[in-house]
């Protein structure tokens, strides 16, 4: 299982908020079933990496679909083959190891 952190931008709306255009992005991750926590800079997706790298394709091509004619997508994506893991497993370890500090 491995996660996926994506920010998509689409770079020629000027000074308009991409509040419409995240909230377009976030109805394609809801219909694929995959896991996905929206954050305040990004998204955060949960799949096996094949998924996520088309995951990945597929919404960095929407915003095209809208008129954008430039898209700024960062994706970093933390692919692990030796266990299961899953969103917010990471925060949950850091968070349990502060509070034995």
């Amino acid at each position: 299982m491995a996660l996926m952190d994506i920010t998509v931008i689409p770079l020629d709306k000027g000074a308009a908020g991409l509040s419409t255009s995240v909230a377009q992005l976030q109805d394609i991750l809801r219909e694929s079933g995959l896991d996905y926590r929206l954050n305040d800079l990004g998204t955060t997706v949960s799949g096996n990496a094949s998924e996520l790298f088309a995951m990945a394709e597929r919404l960095h091509g929407h915003l095209f679909t809208t008129g954008t004619q430039r898209v700024y997508t960062v994706i970093k994506i933390d692919d692990r083959r030796d266990k299961e893991v899953s969103i917010g497993d990471k925060t949950a370890s850091v968070e349990r190891k502060m509070e034995r500090s």
